[in-house]
């Protein structure tokens, strides 16, 4: 047993590390809605970790939350080295000037980070170590909303000139308050939602209903809840205990819609959604749950539900658990 934990822990480090500069777009979420590209340039950086092996690889893009690159970043990118999995981390922050937005949202537009991660796939697309049909996108919180919305098939024609599509998609915890047009239009890959029902952050309600719609559409998706996790449940660094994460802005209590002109309104009162409106909160709660973690470790059999002709993203060890077994279809 020491030496398959030996072996296991030598499988997470890196055969090679790539940090890469991307060009990207800020706008603001009317901008992006509307496809106007007169935002301002930015480099968004790019830390990709080619796994072990030989050959075209499978990668997981990941994107980070609004506390940015955070300790889960590097969890999953152990977990998916292991399994013979290549991770590119997305920092979306850095480039524009910025640490953390989670107490003031207003910061940068929500939908930012679906264009950064276009990009990203359109420099994969030709990188010589990595599976170009074979490119999940991953996100946490703000980035699991970017992770979601960027299935839809709306915002591919308008920001995707990557000719390519990502092979499935992995929101953790997303903000699933804001009905965009028309969003039951996704792309024909799997999406995966895992959230927490006590989450007071970004409720899992929406979320769920969400899921309704996009089943009544036909979509491959599923959602996987945990009964007792807190936001940010994957973080090891947070704590066991439920904790507020002091002065951040949630719109927990919000209705956002959008218009078909692209704006975002407030479906209450009507206007242009603002964190300024009194819907918007603060003090959430987040915390690590290891139970939870630990299921989703054992799980993802389920993921090429359908009779769909499929492979797992990855190779794993009998004896091992891994969370995200990722089975993604072959095209």
């Amino acid at each position: 047993m020491t030496v398959i934990a030996q072996d296991s822990a030598t499988k997470q480090f890196a055969a090679r590390t790539e940090l890469h500069s991307i060009q990207s777009l800020t706008l603001s979420d009317e901008q992006f809605l509307k496809g106007e590209s007169s935002g301002k340039q930015v480099i968004v950086s790019g830390y990709l970790r080619i796994a072990q092996g030989s050959g075209r690889l499978p990668t997981v893009v990941m994107i980070h939350g609004s506390g940015g690159m955070g300790p889960n970043i590097d969890l999953w990118t152990r977990e998916f080295n292991e399994m013979v999995v290549s991770t590119l981390a997305l920092d979306g922050f850095t480039g524009r000037g910025l640490t953390v937005v989670n107490t003031d949202q207003a910061l940068l537009g929500r939908l930012n980070m679906i264009l950064d991660a276009y990009r990203v796939l359109e420099m994969l697309a030709s990188h010589p170590r990595v599976d170009s049909t074979r490119i999940a996108l991953m996100g946490f919180s703000r980035g699991g909303q970017a992770a979601l919305y960027a299935s839809l098939k709306r915002f591919n024609r308008m920001w995707n000139k990557s000719g390519l599509e990502f092979a499935a998609y992995i929101p953790f915890y997303p903000d699933c308050m804001t009905t965009y047009q028309p969003d039951a239009e996704v792309a024909d890959r799997p999406i995966r939602i895992f959230h927490g029902t006590p989450d007071d952050y970004n409720p899992v309600a929406p979320c769920k209903a969400y899921v309704g719609r996009l089943r009544i559409a036909a979509s491959d998706v599923q959602l996987t809840e945990y009964p007792n996790a807190q936001h940010a449940f994957d973080n090891p660094l947070g704590s066991l205990t439920p904790s507020v994460l002091k002065s951040a802005q949630t719109v927990r209590r919000c209705t956002i819609r959008e218009e078909p002109q692209g704006q975002l309104i407030n479906a209450v009162t009507g206007q242009p959604f603002s964190y300024k409106d009194s819907c918007v909160e603060r003090d959430p709660h987040v915390g690590y749950d290891p139970a939870a973690t630990q299921a989703g470790k054992a799980g993802g059999e389920g993921f090429a539900q359908g009779g769909a002709q499929a492979e797992l993203i990855g190779q794993y060890a009998p004896e091992e658990e891994y969370f995200l077994l990722v089975v993604l279809p072959l095209y």
